[in-house]
């Protein structure tokens, strides 16, 4: 599964932002791949691993146990601050806060909105990613900040139909 989702988003993206030979392209996306993979395998035996330890040591499944062994896994497995792990937890925590938010609806926690709020979700989110990229770029995610340039910054700057074909940065070759 993690090659499945990680080989063409590594693909599009070495492609598309990193500079380097057409092996050393091809290596990062292997390495991408295989590290997507390998972290998201190891995380599934520990958890699975840990979920049958509490079921057994209990005598049934209890909700904490999910939680529990998740975080372990999540600490041993995801705990390492790289770019594949770091995108992996920011497409967690995105559909977590989704998730948080029905799940606060449903309990009733929360009213049921009256209208749909995602356009005001979609306006805030919009807004301060482009006010953190204008003014505090430093803090956004490396791969966020290339793929932020390429659209607001470098395309400023035209030079032919190539630019919005392939890539448009001019290397010293063109």
């Amino acid at each position: 599964y993690g090659a499945k989702i990680r080989a063409p988003h590594a693909l599009v993206m070495t492609f598309l932002f990193k500079s380097g030979s057409l092996r050393e392209k091809l290596k990062s996306i292997a390495q991408a791949t295989y590290t997507h993979s390998r972290n998201l395998a190891y995380f599934v035996f520990t958890y699975k691993g840990l979920m049958a330890l509490q079921s057994r040591l209990q005598g049934k499944k209890i909700p904490f146990h999910s939680f529990f062994a998740a975080c372990i896994g999540g600490w041993l497995v995801f705990g390492d601050n790289n770019p594949i792990n770091s995108q992996i937890i920011m497409y967690l925590l995105s559909r977590i806060l989704f998730g948080l938010s029905r799940l606060a609806v449903e309990k009733g926690y929360v009213p049921q909105p009256k209208q749909d709020p995602f356009p005001l979700v979609a306006a805030l989110i919009w807004g301060t990613v482009l006010w953190l990229f204008e003014y505090h770029r430093q803090t956004l995610q490396p791969s966020l900040q290339s793929s932020m340039t390429y659209l607001y910054d470098d395309s400023n700057v035209w030079h032919d139909i190539s630019d919005f074909l392939i890539y448009n940065k001019r290397t010293d070759s063109k």
